[in-house]
């Protein structure tokens, strides 16, 4: 399974901060729960990645306009 295969699977994302100073990733799926917890710095670098990600595909596929 690939970045590029796709499934036919609902989930859901949550993210937000903890009590204990983390950045949590809260996914849900198929009755599952996935709590992912990061240093800010690690937020940041995924973060980084995530905008990353968006330029590569608009260069793919530019945004339509509303």
């Amino acid at each position: 399974m690939g970045i590029n295969d796709e499934r036919d699977i609902e989930a859901n994302l949550q993210i937000g901060p903890t009590d204990q100073g983390m950045v949590r990733l809260f996914v849900t799926a198929d009755g599952m729960e996935i709590p992912m917890d990061f240093s800010p710095e690690e937020a940041e670098d995924i973060a980084e990645e995530i905008r990353a990600a968006v330029q590569a595909a608009q260069k793919i596929s530019p945004r339509k306009s509303r």
